[in-house]
């Protein structure tokens, strides 16, 4: 039995975020997140799968764009979708059919623009979104394919993430180091691995995490780190589906404390109030 499988993004104009807890592997919720209090709230569930690494949050955490797939192919939504909600929510008010598995997803520009990880054919708009406006332009230096890391990579590098190192390897472990620095002389490195020998309990996009001080020759390994960023000052990270809070000291991470624990969840029907 594995814990459930937590990736979160955090707006970065807003002192909010969005998790999304994954398990079993065909249930997925969206859980918004109040970092100023520590509040979280439940959004929605899906019987299906939403790819993590595909999606993004506008700046003023209002709304959340994401890819999605429930595998039935003869519905209007062609089986897998992107789709923009008012997050912490799922319910579309902006719909665009996919039918694979390739592309989809996207990020937002700023609080009303976006720009859609689409396909060049076959990406059918069902519903434009009131309020907002699509980028159509591919405004980024980098490009790393239609899959997750055309989108993730990308929005790391937006969110203060530096690209450290990148190995392009075979089926074996393709894999990107991110670094982001922390208050004392700290650095939280990101591994971000491709691969389709992946570990039990991952996907074929999982990362790992370190935390690296470069001056004094130390490197702390936390291998069970599945998600980790810098909220203000405060380290944050998921372990074994639970969300942790730290404040970073000359010995690392330290006092760490539980902000949510995510495995008892189970799915329940939610409308969103909109």
């Amino acid at each position: 039995m594995f814990p459930a499988r937590v990736h979160v993004i955090l707006a970065r104009e807003a002192d909010y975020g969005v998790a999304i807890r994954r398990g079993p592997s065909k249930s997925v919720c969206t859980i918004g997140w109040d970092r100023r209090r520590d509040r979280f709230r439940l959004g929605q569930w899906l019987r299906g799968r939403i790819y993590e690494r595909r999606c993004d949050l506008s700046p003023d955490g209002r709304h959340f764009i994401y890819f999605a797939m429930n595998g039935r192919w003869s519905s209007k939504a062609k089986g897998s979708w992107t789709a923009i909600s008012r997050s912490p929510y799922l319910k579309a008010i902006g719909l665009w059919a996919n039918g694979s598995g390739w592309h989809g997803g996207g990020l937002f520009m700023s609080d009303v623009a976006y720009w859609l990880n689409a396909l060049p054919f076959g990406h059918e708009e069902l519903m434009t979104p009131t309020g907002l406006r699509e980028h159509r332009e591919f405004a980024f230096h980098e490009s790393y394919g239609g899959e997750c890391p055309g989108v993730y990579y990308i929005r790391l590098q937006r969110d203060g993430w530096s690209l450290a190192r990148h190995r392009a390897g075979d089926r074996t472990d393709d894999l990107s180091v991110f670094e982001k620095p922390l208050p004392k002389g700290w650095t939280l490195e990101k591994t971000a691995h491709a691969t389709v020998d992946h570990p039990a309990g991952t996907g074929c996009y999982y990362d790992t995490h370190r935390l690296v001080h470069k001056e004094r020759g130390i490197v702390l390994d936390f291998p069970d780190w599945e998600w980790a960023d810098l909220d203000r000052k405060r380290l944050v990270w998921v372990e074994k589906g639970v969300l942790y809070g730290s404040q970073v000291t000359s010995k690392g991470a330290a006092y760490a404390r539980t902000l949510y624990d995510f495995n008892p969840m189970e799915f329940e029907a939610i409308r969103a109030p909109y």
